[in-house]
């Protein structure tokens, strides 16, 4: 596939699965872990299909090793997913897992012993007080909107930003232990999403019954409709086959792109993703978001950007065009 193709599917993709996340988390907002089930389930089986060769083909990497890389994405999708549950709207959510930089700096100073240079370390600052402020007006809307009982609403608020806190941190560590592991074995991207998304399938049978549970939810949701026309299919199944194909769209293209084009290229495609989808969720959505959230977003997306050097690569990428000019 042409990389330019591929930064196309990455927008087109990941912004589509926003949309329809949203449109099911609005009908059902406690549906995120049928939802990450269902697009385990598709990529999974594409994987055993086209990566695997019907199981045909050995791995590179130790079966044991995703298994513990597994465990972490498990985990992390739950409590994401539960999050929802504790009056986190989808704008602070999405702002949360954009701040992905700070622990990662964090755990690699801790387990890998690492140092970063001071723009690293004001990234990091400004990341966290961009995500501060999103947190501190969110807390303040609920106070606002939620007067019959507000301290209770308030209290579950806190328990969801720390599922997001722990998510952030287990995310991170899973990040370095895949690091190590591409180190050691070397990079196998395809295997990686197949079995990312096929070993935690058993562990969805504890939530049997919730799964269940919305199984019938999605079978008595309203017929979706077509230019008036009633298609006899229930929405909420529509919405998460779109859901479904989408996030295939978006994670492939994103695996194609980490090998086909530079870092600096697969670093700017991703972080404006983030942002676009993020204007999608405001803006299509209606979602509330003040100039307070904006100065928040602001400083974790600049933040963001400096934590990855984008204007040094910039310099880099232009500046030995000069050069030749002034030869020539």
């Amino acid at each position: 596939m042409h990389p330019a193709l591929a930064i196309i599917l990455v927008f087109v993709g990941c912004c589509s699965n926003v949309v329809s996340l949203e449109l099911v988390i609005r009908e059902v907002p406690s549906s995120g872990n049928f939802i990450t089930c269902a697009q385990f389930v598709f990529i999974a089986l594409e994987g055993f299909v086209f990566t695997t060769n019907f199981g045909r083909k050995q791995p590179a990497i130790p079966i044991r090793h995703y298994i513990t890389m597994v465990a972490y994405f498990f985990v992390t999708s739950v409590i994401n997913n539960y999050a929802f549950n504790f009056n986190i709207p989808v704008p602070l959510h999405m702002i949360f897992r954009a701040g992905s930089l700070v622990a990662n700096l964090i755990l690699g100073v801790i387990v890998l012993n690492r140092s970063y240079p001071v723009s690293k370390y004001l990234s990091v600052l400004m990341v966290t007080c961009g995500i501060s402020i999103c947190t501190i007006v969110s807390a303040h809307r609920v106070e606002v909107h939620h007067t019959a009982d507000t301290d209770h609403d308030f209290f579950w608020l806190c328990v969801g930003i720390a599922m997001l806190i722990t998510a952030l941190l287990l995310s991170a560590r899973m990040g370095i232990y895949q690091e190590q592991l591409y180190t050691t074995y070397g990079k196998h991207p395809k295997e990686a999403l197949f079995y990312a998304h096929a070993l935690p399938l058993p562990g969805f049978l504890l939530l049997a019954k919730d799964l269940y549970r919305h199984v019938i939810i999605f079978n008595a949701s309203e017929p979706f409709i077509l230019f008036g026309t009633s298609l006899f299919i229930p929405k909420l199944w529509l919405y998460t086959l779109g859901n479904m194909v989408t996030q295939y769209v978006c994670i492939r293209s994103v695996y194609i792109l980490t090998s086909e084009c530079t870092s600096l290229t697969v670093t700017l495609v991703v972080t404006l993703r983030k942002f676009l989808s993020l204007l999608v969720s405001i803006f299509y959505f209606r979602n509330p978001f003040t100039v307070y959230h904006w100065i928040g977003t602001a400083l974790v997306f600049s933040g963001t950007l400096i934590f990855v050097e984008i204007f040094s690569k910039i310099k880099q990428v232009f500046l030995p065009i000069k050069k030749e000019e002034k030869v020539e």
